[in-house]
């Protein structure tokens, strides 16, 4: 620490000399012609011509052979040698540089390409100029760094170090990319809705509480934006979806963190089981776009998306791992077990709610290939309509990759009556303890009332599917700045 104090306070004190000299180091703006990737790609015809150029990124090192430095300049997509020689910048110039710029600084470079001797691209500097001084030293051995958290802490660092994780980022905006689309071309409206919620509802789960003083107001950040979005089909319209942030007071691994991004969706007219053929047309054409093939590698596995894909009946899977059939056993039975396979069961959980949690933890990990679980039981997402054939069972599947849950969809629920008593059920569970509980929403009921169109509704969890490309192991990996408790 000491050291980088002095390093720092060195730094500074060139960042003052600068200024004495009247040279901002900090200007306002560059004249680059060329990136350092256009400059590379077009190599050999701006050598040729001993055409003059100006590239601009961080020096990321520098090598003093007596009159000659070499230094290694980046920006975001590429990298070139840079050569500043005393003949060409003459004694004063050279000195100057060796004085005033560290690794780490950004500089706007100006000179001709040429190759060395041991043929490596570079760029013989005319002239050159300080963009940003850097008063911190950059690490020198990022890698090496045993305190993993420390690369979510300091993303920017991570990027500048790790190519590899920057090449994760923007697979990330190309996959989001693809998504909406896919979804636009199948004649979908991309639309938005309130983060900032009255009532909070679309998922079980804890939310965050916030105040809006001009109101005197309790509000909630959203945990899902499904109500909204199916007040969307209540006013006419027929294929909505919304990619955004949603919020969970929850607790954070390697798949969950307070806050991430989804994509929900709600077509009119259409039921679940259309919804399978459809989220598999959508991975089909994900697929092609991003990799132009249709298995992929995660954590030393092969993982096949060739369609269609297994569907599986919730209580079978189940039944298969735990011995129990879930319809034939009161939830104490349930409870035990969890307890049995050391599972922490939420204070308040009813009987769904426990099955679900022993299925998350005993069965998804064994899952690997794409899978469609469905035929949920009765309670464990109330906004979803039963099966028509069995009550006990909804209308609903979750798509499990790898361990992964995904997508999680259903035929919706739009019989007011029955909504309401569903969140009457939610309440009692509520009162008894059980914080994750969907609340009662009388404004949804009101709106209910006035009809809504038999739907379906889509939610995915874009960072999962993105650390599953990506073959990322957690959900840290994917999220530029993941939720970190501070130093």
């Amino acid at each position: 620490m000491a050291q980088l104090e002095e390093i720092r306070k060195n730094r500074e004190k060139k960042l003052k000399n600068l200024k004495k000299l009247g040279i901002d180091p900090y200007p306002i703006s560059t004249k680059r012609t060329h990136t350092i990737k256009e400059a590379l790609d077009n190599f050999s015809k701006l050598s040729s011509k001993k055409e003059e150029i100006i590239i601009v990124g961080r020096m990321m090192s520098k090598r003093k052979h007596g009159a000659i430095t070499f230094t290694d300049i980046e920006n975001g997509y590429g990298k070139i040698q840079a050569v500043f020689k005393q003949d060409d910048l003459g004694k004063n110039g050279y000195q100057f540089f060796q004085d005033h710029f560290d690794i780490g600084d950004f500089v706007e470079i100006k000179g001709v390409l040429f190759e060395t001797k041991t043929k490596e691209k570079s760029i013989l500097v005319y002239d050159f100029k300080l963009l940003a001084k850097s008063l911190r030293p950059l690490p020198e051995k990022w890698h090496g760094l045993k305190d993993n958290e420390e690369r979510f802490r300091k993303r920017y660092l991570d990027l500048i170090f790790n190519p590899e994780v920057k090449k994760k980022f923007i697979l990330r905006f190309k996959i989001i990319q693809e998504i909406r689309n896919f979804l636009i071309k199948n004649g979908f409206i991309e639309v938005e809705t309130p983060i900032l919620q009255p009532v909070y509802g679309g998922a079980t789960a804890k939310p965050f509480k916030t105040h809006l003083n001009a109101l005197d107001l309790d509000l909630y950040l959203r945990i899902a934006p499904e109500i909204y979005l199916k007040e969307l089909l209540i006013g006419g319209f027929e294929k909505v979806f919304e990619i955004g942030r949603v919020f969970r007071n929850e607790g954070i691994d390697r798949f969950h963190n307070p806050d991430f991004t989804s994509l929900e969706f709600y077509w009119a007219y259409k039921d679940y089981k259309d919804l399978m053929k459809f989220t598999e047309e959508m991975f089909s054409y994900l697929l092609r776009k991003i990799f132009n093939k249709t298995t992929i590698e995660y954590q030393g596995e092969k993982i096949n998306f060739k369609t269609p894909w297994e569907r599986v009946e919730f209580h079978q899977i189940l039944e298969q791992e735990i011995g129990i059939n879930i319809y034939d056993v009161h939830e104490n039975v349930l409870k035990r077990k969890a307890e049995e396979l050391k599972i922490e069961i939420e204070k308040g959980a009813a009987k769904a709610e426990i099955a679900d949690k022993i299925f998350s933890k005993v069965c998804k990990p064994k899952i690997k290939n794409p899978t469609f679980v469905i035929h949920h039981p009765y309670g464990t997402a109330p906004l979803a309509k039963s099966h028509p054939k069995n009550p006990k069972k909804l209308a609903r599947f979750q798509l499990i990759v790898a361990g992964w849950e995904l997508v999680n969809a259903f035929s919706e629920l739009n019989d007011p009556i029955e909504q309401k008593k569903r969140f009457e059920e939610q309440e009692k569970l509520y009162r008894r303890g059980f914080e994750e509980a969907q609340r009662m929403d009388k404004d949804f009921i009101e709106a209910l009332e006035y009809g809504m169109p038999p739907a379906a509704g889509f939610g995915m969890g874009i960072d999962r599917l993105v650390a599953l490309l990506t073959d990322s192991k957690t959900l840290r990996e994917v999220i530029l700045f993941p939720t970190m408790k501070p130093k």
